[in-house]
């Protein structure tokens, strides 16, 4: 396993400037930004900004590339095999994202080893195989003025897709956007978040090593109020996928109506882990703990409001307790660390005020909630009891390591309870009734459900939400339609 000081290595290698036009654009932009490690809160990498000039110029080549370029003559079995090509080189150098991930964001080493890294090569892998399936369909249709007609479909580009991805889960949530849309034959603009860049300017390393041609792919680093704007309000994208606060996705989905442009949104969630009487409680303890504490919480799909049936209460409570205690707090380097820091000192403050809001409002404070008083930006595992469903600690998006324990007493009350959200992106259901697993499942509205198991990732599974979790969908084949437009051909025979 990689130490920190060779992790810290690795950064020294990744490039720290614009990538487009099949080359690294150095010394084209004066201004640039820090990327801090959450655990020393030192320095990481100066990496440049990239302003209007470089917008324009990359839009402009994604374009060229998309209209007349290679880019454009690439068909699918091609695109299939520079995929298959970047997922490989991925594989091959998983240690080394890995580590500058746990750097980047502050998370254990593990997460991106077993999750992160290994959901990415298997998203790009993925779609590979579906790149040279992307194929219509033909519709029968009764003529045309009494002269038989041939009417099909194709599926072509939607163009060029600005993909502006969060800092929890950079690798993975990169690849998410970016495989389905090279598949598809689009032209990808890759923006990552400011604070955690640096897994997004190596992919764009192998990228190009995979040999894909210029223009097809691009990352343009920067900050979202310059890069971001700039990119959702540019006339020359025509998607704009983004993952990150419903705040900044209404201001990406204005920008986009302008142009009448199309979106994919994932804005979140406050997700319900339903724990019925029947459940097994050691396995559901164990599953709920690491919704709501893997990645330090900072996940869209946080299991974050624990719905726990009375008959069962007390036992879950004693269980998740446990649980709590048991993670080990630190370094992300250090042997036996299950929970590292919070992204930012701003995410720090933001966790910490939602920590003071429960206790304000009554809950009872089970376990942790306090800042050890170390460099870093940590926050300890925190749990309430006795909440309710009106708190804010139970209707608003915390993203950090923050359950909220509610009591119900009956299906029909869980099922309420789980609705009653502005959010509406995943769920997780606890039973041994096969039955009730299936009925509950129907009913709770939410884009995902699992049961007996917190969020399985499967790159062929479907992934967005509704309400103010976003709208659209990432992944399998919902991934593909989400990048083309369907053109329909009738000849008059």
């Amino acid at each position: 396993m990689t130490t920190r000081a060779e992790a810290e290595q690795l950064v020294l290698k990744v490039p720290t400037e614009p990538y487009y036009a099949g080359r690294w654009q150095a010394g084209r932009d004066v201004n640039t930004f820090d990327v801090v490690d959450p655990v020393t809160e030192r320095r990481l990498a100066t990496v440049a900004e990239t302003g209007a000039a470089g917008v324009d110029e990359a839009v402009s080549f994604a374009r060229s590339a998309l209209d007349d370029g290679e880019w454009a003559r690439t068909d699918g079995a091609a695109r299939g095999r520079l995929l298959d090509r970047v997922a490989d080189l991925l594989e091959a150098r998983g240690e080394e994202f890995a580590a500058i991930e746990s750097l980047d964001v502050g998370k254990p080493g593990f997460e991106p080893r077993v999750i992160d890294i290994p959901q990415a090569v298997r998203t790009f892998r993925h779609f590979a195989g579906w790149a040279d399936k992307v194929a219509g369909r033909t519709v029968p249709t009764p003529g045309h003025m009494g002269r038989p007609t041939l009417s099909y479909t194709v599926r072509e580009p939607v163009g060029v897709v600005a993909a502006i991805t969060p800092w929890n889960s950079p690798t993975m949530i990169a690849a998410w956007k970016v495989a389905p849309a090279l598949a598809a034959g689009c032209a990808v603009i890759l923006k990552p978040a400011e604070d955690a860049p640096l897994t997004s300017l190596l992919l764009a390393s192998l990228i190009e090593e995979a040999g894909l041609p210029a223009g097809a792919f691009s990352v343009l680093p920067g900050r979202g109020e310059v890069t971001g704007r700039l990119l959702a309000g540019h006339p020359g994208v025509d998607k704009i996928s983004f993952t990150g606060s419903p705040e900044t996705g209404h201001t990406v989905a204005v920008a986009a109506a302008k142009g009448f442009r199309r979106t994919t949104l994932e804005l979140g969630g406050k997700s319900p882990q339903i724990v019925f009487a029947d459940a097994d409680l050691d396995a559901a303890a164990e599953g709920v703990a690491i919704g709501v504490f893997a990645n330090q919480g900072e996940v869209c799909a946080a299991g974050s409001r624990i719905l726990v049936a009375r008959a069962v209460y007390d036992d879950v409570v004693e269980r998740l307790v446990a649980r709590a205690r048991d993670v080990k707090l630190g370094d992300p380097f250090d042997e036996g660390v299950t929970m590292g820091a919070l992204i930012s000192a701003r995410q720090r403050e933001r966790v910490c005020r939602y920590i003071d809001a429960g206790v304000a409002e009554g809950a009872r404070l089970i376990a942790g909630g306090g800042r050890p008083r170390r460099a870093g930006y940590f926050v300890e595992p925190t749990l309430f009891a006795g909440a309710a469903n009106t708190m804010t600690i139970a209707r608003e998006e915390i993203f950090g390591p923050v359950g909220t324990i509610i009591v119900f007493d009956s299906d029909e009350e869980a099922v309420a309870l789980a609705n009653d959200s502005d959010y509406a992106l995943a769920a997780t259901l606890w039973t041994s009734d096969l039955g009730r697993a299936h009925t509950v499942a129907r009913r709770v509205r939410a884009g995902a459900v699992a049961v007996n198991g917190w969020s399985p990732l499967d790159p062929a599974l479907p992934w967005g939400g509704s309400r103010l979790s976003g709208h659209g969908r990432e992944l399998g084949w919902s991934g593909i339609e989400a990048n083309t437009e369907e053109k329909t051909v009738t000849v008059v025979l």
